[in-house]
């Protein structure tokens, strides 16, 4: 499923990276690193475009955001700011600071205004969580809940590679989901300007013309779709005492795959919604919980598991994590039905006989659940869904056997000649993306004769010239175009921006394996020409790092040369 944070991280990873090349010989005093949290809810939050900043996102996303996502509140307060002045010079002096944007002096100005608000945001940030540490140093070692998936990080990390489906299969299976068709119909029947009351949101007449219209059992089920109805946005406050449908809400099922799994990401925490609700509040408590706790265990099970089974191991369960467990487990009659209610209605199990069974779109939903508890789980596209594309992404972080295997995998469902035409594609997709192209490069040139065709068209691809006149001449093909030295210090480059990716003394390293100081000087003479995306910030990366001071002044001769020729 397609995964806005994934996809925007994945989107500024590029710019990033530039950023942290050009921050050292130009904003030695500021930590690049700290950028990232904010560039990347800029772009999640406040604008599609990375480059468009405007007057007040900066106090939104400072004072808003990060004070709900932030890792470090200590790092944050010390050197966010300075780390986001630098960014947006770099942004202004790069030429990224797209029109339409507050100038550089107005930007800069509003973090001066906000700095003193962000930073005690911050301190209070701290104080709040050396007050949860303090409080957790008096609690038990129980789970705070039914459902905590930490107790099982061990079995969920050793499971086998859980394969996940294609955006187009689950987007099928998200429409067909019965509760969210439900809740549209309940968004239908508020209308716009409902109003609702303080203590009890609806009258007894409306929740009952509310049941029947929508078609439910009874009252409670009517507030689990109403909570739900707002979690996937499609009912919203508009006044102090009143609520509204959402505009887009009658259009579900939408008809773009995305939209549709953002939808449904948004109503997936709605699982705890099928917890047994009681007429006894701590016995309610007793079984929060309880449908993750039946998820996780169908998860860790391969995927499916015996009703009678988890009956038992969860009454266990409950008794163990409450006192009042046997008690709310005997007064809610058969607490697993609910449960299986709700997620057999929200898509994400269905029941055979006596086992219930994960669907594809409960597979994909408990792996972001765990994801989001921060527990690490092996899940990887379907290889029959895998593209080009995500097979370089993974391969790229994956130990050399493991890539290998996928790429077997990956290879044997297509020809080998369209599986090179489809990489080399992949890579030529972004010129910027170094590590994508090498992975392509590599991965094509194992399929040897086959690719031929592939590297003949990639010729005309600047980014794959390179590696394809390098392959061609290494096959020995006929009339294959020699690698020139413009191509070599093209590769170099690539080798460079990967490398400066890694860290310093990687860069470093990959500078000493050129060779001596005044052969990288002489290649600096020279490599200025190459019109690689990363140039300029690599050459001030190679002024800043290398040892040599004579390379130094090598470098920003060759960055000079490379900026007057823009």
């Amino acid at each position: 499923m397609t995964d806005r944070i994934e996809a925007a991280a994945a989107e500024l990873r590029p710019l990033l990276q530039e950023f942290i090349l050009w921050a050292p010989a130009n904003a030695p005093g500021s930590d690049p690193d700290l950028v990232g949290p904010a560039v990347l809810w800029h772009r999640l939050d406040a604008r599609d475009d990375a480059g468009l900043w405007k007057a007040g996102d900066l106090r939104t996303i400072l004072l808003e955001r990060i004070p709900q996502v932030v890792e470090d509140p200590d790092e944050a307060a010390d050197g966010m700011v300075p780390a986001l002045r630098s960014y947006l010079t770099f942004l202004s002096e790069t030429g990224r600071l797209v029109k339409g944007s507050a100038s550089l002096d107005a930007l800069l100005a509003e973090l001066d205004e906000i700095e003193d608000d962000f930073v005690e945001t911050m301190e209070d940030a701290i104080a709040e969580r050396d007050w949860d540490e303090e409080e957790d140093e008096f609690e038990d070692d129980e789970d705070e809940s039914l459902g905590d998936f930490e107790p099982f990080a061990d079995e969920i990390a050793d499971l086998p590679t859980i394969r996940l489906r294609p955006d187009s299969e689950l987007a099928a299976a998200a429409r067909a989901v019965p509760l969210i068709t439900q809740a549209r119909d309940l968004a239908g029947w508020v209308g716009s300007g409902r109003k609702v009351g303080e203590e009890t949101l609806l009258t007894e007449e409306e929740v009952k013309e509310a049941v029947r219209t929508v078609g439910l059992s009874d009252a409670q089920a009517l507030w689990n779709l109403w909570n739900l109805a707002i979690d996937l946005e499609f009912i919203a406050p508009d006044g102090d005492d009143t609520v509204s449908v959402d505009a887009d809400t009658a259009a579900w099922p939408f008809e773009d795959d995305e939209d549709v799994l953002d939808a449904w990401m948004l109503g997936l925490h709605s699982v705890d919604y099928g917890d047994p609700e009681l007429d006894d509040d701590d016995l309610t408590l007793a079984l929060s919980g309880l449908t993750r706790a039946l998820l996780v265990r169908v998860l860790i099970n391969g995927g499916s598991r015996s009703i009678t089974e988890l009956r038992e191991e969860l009454a266990e369960a409950a008794t163990e994590y409450d006192d009042l467990g046997p008690d709310a487990w005997a007064a809610a009659g058969d607490p697993l039905a609910p449960v299986i209610a709700w997620l057999t209605g929200y898509g994400m199990v269905a029941v055979e006989g006596d086992e219930v069974r994960l669907t594809p779109l409960g597979t994909e939903g408990v792996v972001h659940l765990v994801d989001d508890a921060d527990i690490d789980i092996d899940a990887r596209p379907a290889i029959d869904a895998m593209t080009a594309i995500d097979l370089l992404s993974l391969s790229a972080d994956l130990p050399e056997e493991e890539a290998d295997a996928e790429f077997a995998a990956w290879l044997g469902l297509r020809d080998p000649a369209r599986a090179a035409t489809e990489l080399l594609a992949a890579a030529a997709e972004d010129e910027a993306d170094a590590l994508v192209r090498v992975q392509a490069a590599s991965l094509v040139g194992a399929l040897g004769e086959v690719a031929v065709p592939a590297w003949t068209e990639a010729l005309e691809e600047p980014s794959l010239r390179p590696y394809a006149a390098t392959h061609l001449t290494q096959l020995d093909v006929e009339d294959a175009p020699e690698p020139t030295q413009a191509d070599t210090h093209w590769l170099i480059l690539d080798m460079w921006t990967i490398s400066a990716g890694l860290g310093r003394a990687e860069f470093v390293s990959s500078l000493h394996d050129i060779g001596p100081a005044q052969q990288i000087i002489g290649l600096l003479d020279v490599i200025w020409k190459v019109p690689h995306p990363h140039l300029e910030e690599l050459l001030e990366a190679v002024g800043d790092a290398h040892p040599d001071k004579q390379v130094g002044k090598a470098a920003k001769r060759a960055l000079f040369k490379a900026r007057s020729r823009r």
